[in-house]
C-alpha cells in the first residue's frame, strides 16, 4: 500500500472545481482547502507506488486549473 499527501497550486478561479473533482477520484481520502503556499491538500491511498503514480500523473495533474504538485510519501 502507498499513501500520500498532494500539496496542489491551483488557479484561484478553478479551486472548488479541482477540489470537487479530486474528492471523486478513487482512493482520495480527505481533501482541504488550504491557507499558505498550496492551497489544496489531499491523502492518497492506492494498492502501491505504480498505482500512486498514475493517479498523479492521469487524474490530478491533468485537472484543469491545477498548476503544480508536491507530493509527500508516507513512511509508516
Amino acid at each position: 500500500m502507498a499513501k500520500a499527501y498532494v500539496l496542489i497550486n491551483v488557479d484561484t478561479a478553478y479551486t472548488a472545481q479541482v477540489m470537487e473533482r479530486i474528492n471523486r477520484l478513487t482512493g482520495i481520502g480527505e481533501v482541504h482547502e488550504v491557507l499558505g503556499p498550496f492551497d489544496v491538500v489531499a491523502e492518497v491511498e492506492t494498492r502501491g507506488m505504480e498505482d500512486l503514480v498514475v493517479v498523479l500523473r492521469n487524474e490530478i495533474r491533468v485537472i484543469p486549473g491545477v498548476k503544480n504538485t508536491v507530493t509527500c510519501i508516507t513512511v509508516d
